[in-house]
């Protein structure tokens, strides 16, 4: 009996001993969790239930060269309520009013809200759905409504912000004016001014903001302040002018309907100064209309055809191998060349001529002979001297997308160079630039020599304080000498000259213009797709000359017309008509330059004044597109806008009762 009872308490001592040692290993996890692992276990804690939210920054606009706004920021709320947030007592007091102002706003009875919001705080409803990508104005008004005012702690208010990208110009020059988009998985994609500049400029720096997660991927800001603000991004000035971009779209569209063409671009240069003052791309889609669908002066590069008839007989009048008033012979338009044959359009050739005459009627037979006799021993004198007139380099631009020109090279041994390269690249095949490097050139032969570079900004800003000007930019001082710049200034004057040139039908007496006519046949090695790249590229006026232009439409339809005279060349005149006789001119505007607010402050002074134009037509002529679409947009409206420039026309008028979603049209200067 004795002997039980001591292994009884043997067996009660050593639970208990068990017992004391887990207690101790439990005190001491617990007090290493505390002190020594505590700030490891609270952060991974706070990261189950808060989290740091990115505030984008508001994106810089983008401006025309006078102030337009090109691109803008739209942003979008989405407004919620935490119902559990308001006190009991705040709740009763706020609710009625509160639900009075939100059937004032949408139309829905006040019982309506009163029943669904209770139901909401009943079934802890911590993400109340109260108005979903509302625009700004609509947003001021609301964040003021009774019990929301309170802000998030009191009054259980969630904002969520995003942004919309909009071009207030339309699919005009919607390519090159550009855009940066990111995928869910982060990737980017840029294009154009808006995709080159975003990084640098426009994009800003994003804030963050603190929140609580309230449910199941619901989660509310724990204050009603960023824990960082963001900066928001410069706005970016272009060169492009909006009455000249508005003529040279319509004038490119039109011509490429007229002859059902796939693609087509035209770009209108500053001469002084390389200014881009109008760009625009359009291609054809399956139905016939035709968008930006890609930036065709920046990026395709092609064989330019008689444009580049230029390009070699400047070289070979530096390098003093001919002279425009030598004689050649057409020899009946064709001349053959290893068994392959140069054509002119013209059938039965020219017989002998000039080298000037030569360039006007646009003999390839004639241009050929003439290199041919200059260069056929030393191919690499011709190609050094395209090479020292910059035609072998890219202009660099900061849009993405600029190939490198292609020149054979005798020096070079690969397929681009035969025994006919030399005589097929006199007369622009074998050879490949983009339009805009054309234009490049040309701008250089109006610039008395001196090579700029195609600009495209005029300076960033930040409201009215400029914080990068962008200043000419020379490629090469002097392409050549002064002498030959007269020679060939007077080539492409004689080209559109009255009964002189292949351009001749684009003579005015109002105006003058000096350009070249190019067309360039695509797919030849195989005829059953042949079609033609039909170009015109010159400047205007032709004696001290203002503007560059060239313009280049692929594929029109063979059976209205695809010579480069009759294709391109009346846009080219319509621009240049357009321009110097019936252009409206936009004064130079100041622009209200809204950025919006990220203060309280601003938020209230705005709101005030969007006050006086609560469910009426405000008056909008007079601003500048972009301002009175901000506005009309902020106002609930749907916007369409024609043309460009300054509002002339409102199909709503001033002071009548409006709707939300009503349609409103502007029109433009």
């Amino acid at each position: 009996m004795a002997i039980n009872e001591k292994n009884i308490l043997n067996r009660l001592y050593f639970i208990a001993g068990c017992m004391f040692i887990f207690c101790l290993a439990v005190v001491f996890k617990l007090t290493t969790i505390q002190f020594v692992q505590g700030d490891k276990y609270r952060a991974l804690a706070e990261q189950r239930v808060v989290k740091n939210v990115v505030i984008p920054a508001n994106r810089g606009n983008v401006y025309s060269a006078k102030g337009n706004l090109l691109a803008t920021s739209i942003p979008k709320y989405d407004l919620r309520f935490d119902a559990l947030t308001p006190s009991n007592k705040t709740f009763e007091k706020y609710l009625m009013p509160l639900c009075d102002s939100l059937s004032k706003y949408s139309g829905k009875s006040s019982s309506y809200y009163q029943n669904d919001i209770r139901k909401a705080r009943v079934n802890k409803n911590r993400y109340y759905l109260i108005a979903r990508n509302i625009g700004y104005s609509d947003y001021i008004r609301l964040r003021n409504f009774p019990l929301l005012k309170l802000g998030a702690f009191k009054g259980g208010l969630i904002v969520e912000q995003t942004t919309k990208r909009e071009h207030p110009m339309g699919g005009i020059a919607q390519r090159s004016i550009g855009y940066e988009r990111f995928d869910d998985q982060g990737n980017v994609t840029r294009a154009g001014i808006d995709g080159a500049y975003g990084v640098k400029y426009l994009r800003g720096t994003d804030g963050k903001r603190a929140k609580q997660q309230i449910g199941k991927g619901q989660w509310k800001p724990i204050a009603d302040y960023n824990q960082i603000e963001p900066q928001d991004g410069y706005d970016v000035y272009t060169t492009i002018d909006v009455n000249i971009q508005d003529i040279a779209h319509h004038a490119l569209l039109e011509q490429l309907e007229k002859y059902k063409a796939d693609h087509g671009c035209v770009v209108v240069m500053e001469t002084k100064t390389g200014e881009i003052k109008a760009i625009s791309n359009l291609g054809r889609n399956s139905e016939g209309y035709y968008y930006e669908r890609l930036n065709y002066a920046v990026g395709e590069s092609h064989e330019p055809g008689s444009t580049f008839k230029l390009m070699a007989l400047t070289a070979a009048l530096e390098d003093k191998v001919i002279d425009t008033s030598d004689v050649v012979d057409t020899e009946k338009g064709v001349i053959w060349f290893y068994g392959k044959p140069v054509k002119d359009s013209h059938h039965g050739g020219y017989g002998k001529i000039s080298i000037s005459k030569a360039f006007e009627v646009s003999s390839n037979t004639g241009i050929v002979r003439a290199i041919d006799n200059a260069y056929s021993k030393n191919p690499e004198k011709f190609v050094d001297r395209l090479y020292k007139m910059n035609l072998n380099k890219k202009l660099d631009l900061s849009i993405l997308g600029e190939p490198q020109p292609t020149i054979p090279d005798p020096r070079i041994k690969n397929k681009r160079w035969s025994g006919i390269a030399l005589q097929w690249m006199a007369f622009g095949y074998g050879v490949q630039f983009t339009p805009l490097q054309t234009l490049t050139f040309y701008n250089a032969i109006a610039n008395d020599g001196e090579m700029v570079k195609p600009q495209f900004l005029k300076e960033v800003r930040s409201f009215d304080k400029v914080i990068v000007p962008f200043e000419k930019e020379v490629l090469n001082k002097q392409i050549c000498s002064k002498e030959t710049i007269a020679k060939v200034q007077k080539l492409l004057k004689n080209v559109v000259e009255k009964d002189h040139g292949t351009g001749h039908r684009l003579y005015s007496e109002n105006f003058s213009m000096a350009g070249k006519t190019g067309t360039c046949q695509k797919d030849y090695r195989n005829k059953e797709k042949l079609n033609y790249i039909s170009s015109f590229a010159g400047y205007f006026p032709a004696d001290n000359p203002k503007y560059s232009c060239i313009v280049v439409i692929h594929e029109p339809d063979k059976s209205v017309g695809y010579y480069g005279a009759d294709v391109s060349g009346p846009v080219f005149k319509k621009i240049a008509q357009k321009i110097f006789t019936d252009t409206p001119i936009v004064d130079e505007v100041k622009t209200l330059n809204i950025k919006y607010a990220s203060t309280e402050n601003e938020y209230e002074s705005f709101y005030k004044t969007a006050q006086n134009y609560k469910n009426t037509m405000p008056s909008v002529v007079g601003l500048p597109t972009m301002d009175a679409l901000a506005l009309l947009e902020n106002m609930g409206l749907k916007v369409k806008i024609q043309g460009a420039g300054i509002i002339k026309k409102q199909s709503v008028d001033k002071g009548q009762v409006i709707k939300k979603n009503q349609i409103v049209i502007l029109e433009n200067s």
